[in-house]
């Protein structure tokens, strides 16, 4: 009887282990695949003694083994499938299926963002082109099905995006500094600013400017920078007649170029993190923060940007439709064609101001500083902390910063914000404080569209993620690339590839992975020396930074593009179709001047030169005054 209890246990004992190893041994693939472009292959939990295993992956008609050599019971490799269709992927001979991977045609990879922008340029909906473009993604997705497409879209993309911390972040920050708005308009705080404010800016000139010098001071964010600078500047160009259009332009163009670039800003911690993991995948151990400095002057296009936006508010010229729009302006009155669809209680500028007669301008300023000074307290808190938990103790500002979490100091600040608001407001009884709670939720009601256009771009670019856009358009520029023509090569990938996806940290986090491996191994085949294979290295991560950023800044369904449009109580498609000619001429000749110019050996200084030469060129031959004509140049209807 003992041996039989032995021997029974000895069998339970196999069995467990037998199961324990075939639920430990697994092979993981995405669930999208493009046929003819590889995707990865992740096995793990293999014995250390196997060298390889093999797998099968078959569908009804087309089938494929491969043997995938294991490292220390992994594996990590990159496959692909020639036919689309439903593969299953089989383990070692096993019957039983250990994933499913849906490989479709690569062209249906670019249909979901090109749908959504050409229905919002073409119709003028943006939230429907939205909703087109996250739909038809999911139809593809899940193998064509338009039913099973639409509970996707619903369930799954959208409720996704709100699920994500980051967002919820955003979201919340938006609210609140909404909130905020709405107390300090109510208030006479942005009636007491904008008077303030209307000292200096007098003309249409310094107008333009103070909202340019405005972008260029809220640097740390730029999402709190579009809808500081929209909100507060809006009621001073509406009096001087500069159109919606050119504020949203102006607001957008100092957004995220001057946060990108800025060296200490919620974007930095992210892109020198990006530039750390690619460092560590071509086992470089160059410090990612002194790269990343390394590259401000490189990145053209930020820069030229914002001394573009300069030279049209010093000079008071403009070509294009943003001519037209100021014509219109200036010559009807009318700061925003008729058929702009915006809120009243959003952009009508006499209920922003507020009516009261008690407008000082401190019940403005002071709640904004709040956040501004909130925002940076709260990334030295969180940095430092982060740092301590590390077990660092001996650090600088690029370290804090660089460690801080720029999310929850938004929030910190915003909410803060909304305390002060309420409480100077009432205590210099302007309000009682059932009015001023009033205004604080007419604030956050104000910013609702714009929340609901951010889901719907989050939930696009989850769509366009999963469907593989990215891999897709680099495949196509993939072939033989000349290593001083990578940096501006790069470049237009990450414009385009941001231009459809609407994310410049989204594109950031597919490209770095593969640019920077990329730079190295074709300086390594061409046997470039150490100097030029830096070179080219500094030209290609400065290339995805300033890239993703023209993209984002053209693109109609970006997130800070919409927060533009909406703090400045523009239309979106008419802020996109006046700013597009502009963000392409700077980005054209960036791309000529810097990109190509610098990797060939050229200072960035001087190429910066150059480039700011010929846009000054560009903007004094065929940029016309308003009292000069009404229609632009031959040049710019082209474009």
């Amino acid at each position: 009887m003992k041996n039989l209890f032995n021997g029974v246990l000895i069998i339970v004992a196999f069995t467990i282990l037998i199961i324990f190893n075939a639920t430990a041994q697994q092979i993981e693939a995405s669930s999208v695949a493009l046929s003819g472009i590889g995707f990865k292959v992740h096995g793990s939990g293999f014995p250390d003694s196997l060298s390889q295993i093999k797998i099968t992956i078959k569908n009804e008609s087309h089938g494929e083994t491969h043997l995938l050599k294991l490292e220390a019971g992994s594996v990590d490799t990159l496959l692909t499938i020639s036919e689309s269709g439903e593969f299953s992927i089989y383990l070692n001979g096993d019957k039983s299926v250990n994933t499913i991977i849906n490989v479709i045609p690569g062209i249906l990879s670019i249909i979901p963002p090109l749908l959504a922008i050409a229905f919002a340029l073409i119709f003028r909906q943006v939230i429907l082109s939205l909703l087109l473009g996250i739909y038809s993604g999911a139809i593809f997705i899940y193998d064509y099905n338009p039913l099973i497409g639409f509970f996707r879209l619903i369930d799954q993309y959208i409720i996704n995006a709100l699920t994500d911390v980051s967002h919820i972040q955003i979201v919340v920050f938006t609210l609140l500094f909404g909130g905020v708005v709405g107390i300090i308009s109510k208030g006479g705080g942005t009636r007491g600013i904008a008077n303030s404010l209307s000292k200096f800016a007098k003309t249409r000139r310094s107008g333009m400017i103070s909202t340019w010098i405005s972008g260029l001071i809220i640097f740390f964010d730029d999402y709190a920078n579009t809808l500081v600078v929209g909100n507060l500047m809006r009621p001073i160009t509406d009096k001087l007649k500069i159109s919606r259009e050119k504020l949203s332009f102006i607001v957008d163009a100092t957004a995220a170029p001057v946060a990108s670039i800025f060296i200490v800003s919620s974007w930095i911690g992210y892109e020198v993190g990006l530039i750390q993991d690619g460092l560590n995948m071509i086992n470089s151990n160059a410090n990612a923060y002194s790269i990343f400095l390394e590259t401000i002057p490189f990145r053209f296009y930020p820069i030229a940007m914002l001394l573009f936006v300069f030279m049209i508010s010093y000079s008071k010229r403009d070509f294009g439709p943003m001519l037209k729009a100021e014509v219109r302006d200036t010559k009807t009155g009318a700061i925003s064609p008729d058929t702009n669809y915006s809120g009243t209680d959003f952009t009508d500028s006499k209920d922003y101001l507020g009516d009261g007669v008690k407008a000082k301008w401190y019940n403005g300023i002071v709640p904004i500083l709040v956040i501004i000074f909130g925002t940076i307290a709260g990334l030295v808190y969180t940095g430092i902390n982060s740092l301590e938990e590390q077990g660092i103790t001996s650090y600088g500002v690029k370290e804090v910063i660089g460690s801080s979490d720029s999310y929850l100091a938004l929030l910190w600040g915003s909410f803060a914000a909304c305390i002060v608001a309420i409480v100077m407001i009432t205590a210099q009884k302007i309000l009682k404080l059932r009015t001023a709670i009033d205004a604080w939720f007419s604030g956050i009601r104000s910013m609702l569209l714009a929340v609901i256009i951010l889901t719907l771009a989050w939930g696009i670019g989850a769509v366009t993620n999963e469907i593989k856009t990215a891999d897709y358009i680099i495949s196509l520029i993939s072939e033989s690339i000349n290593p001083r023509f990578l940096p501006v090569i790069v470049f237009l990938v990450c414009g385009l590839t941001s231009f459809a996806t609407g994310t410049s940290w989204g594109t950031m986090a597919i490209m770095f992975p593969i640019v920077i491996p990329l730079s190295a191994a074709v300086t390594g085949i061409y046997d470039y020396p150490p100097a030029d294979t830096s070179l080219i290295l500094v030209g290609v991560i400065s290339s995805v930074l300033a890239g993703c950023v023209w993209g984002d800044h053209c693109s109609p369904i970006s997130d800070t593009t919409i927060l533009s449009s909406m703090a400045s109580g523009c239309d979106h498609i008419d802020h996109v179709r006046t700013q597009l000619p502009y963000a392409i001429v700077v980005g054209i000749v960036t791309m000529l001047l810097g990109d190509i110019l610098t990797a060939y050996g050229l200072s960035p200084y001087i190429s910066l030169g150059i480039i700011v030469a010929v846009l000054f060129g560009i903007v004094n031959f065929f940029g016309k005054k308003i009292n000069d004509t009404l229609q632009p140049k031959t040049f710019t209807e082209s474009i």
